[in-house]
Order: C-alpha cells, then structure tokens, then sequence
C-alpha cells in the first residue's frame, strides 16, 4: 500500500508564494518520475511540472520562470515551489508518483489534492 500525502495549499495574494510538499510512503522500493498536475473548476486536468529521479524537470509552459519543481530522493518527497502566483493558477493541485514496489510492480499514484485560490 502506497499513499502520496500533499501539504502547502491555500489562499494567496496574487503576485505571493506557495510550496507546496507531496511525501510519498509504503511499500516503495523506487520512484521513477513524480509530478504535479492541477485542474481547475469546468477545465481539464493539466500536467504543471514533472521531474526524474536523476533531476531533470519539465514545465508548462504557463509556469515556466514562475514555478519550481525539486524532489528528495532520500524523503520521498516531491516540492512545488510557485512564485508570482496568479489567479489563473486557481485549482486543485495533484501530486503523481510512478514507481516500484518491491514485488517489481510498476504503479502510478495520485494525491488526493490540495486546493490553491489565487484572489485578492
């Protein structure tokens, strides 16, 4: 049994900052790629950031220069950090973990969210 655990939502400023965490536990023998995915209300599910194992990241475009995505191997844990918030960045945020339990077992997890509101 896995479960990804996010933290670090909220109500935010326009312009102000949020990080958010996402710990992943159980029966984890790896962790391939993790990331970030958000939808907002009537759109679609959206993939934010992603970033391998070895560190390399990919962005929306709509973060890029904004959003930071960063991971420690050692905790299991992947980061979000979100400057320059926008309201437009309104949404639930959802963590995502592909990894391998020790049976050999390949498996994509999601968090069960956390909500960010951008509004002044």
């Amino acid at each position: 049994q896995v479960q990804l655990v996010e933290s670090g939502g909220g109500l935010v400023q326009p312009g102000g900052s949020l990080r958010l965490s996402c710990a992943a536990s159980g029966s984890i023998f790896s962790i391939n790629d993790m990331g970030w995915y958000r939808q907002a209300p009537g759109k679609q599910r959206e993939l934010v950031a992603a970033i391998t194992s070895g560190g390399i990241a990919n962005y929306a475009d709509s973060v890029k220069g904004r959003f930071t995505i960063s991971r420690d191997n050692a905790k299991n844990t992947v980061y979000l950090q979100m400057n320059r918030l926008k309201p437009e960045d309104t949404a639930v945020y959802y963590c995502t973990a592909d990894l391998t339990d020790y049976d050999g077992y390949q498996y994509y997890y999601w968090g069960q969210g956390t909500q960010v509101t951008v509004s002044s």
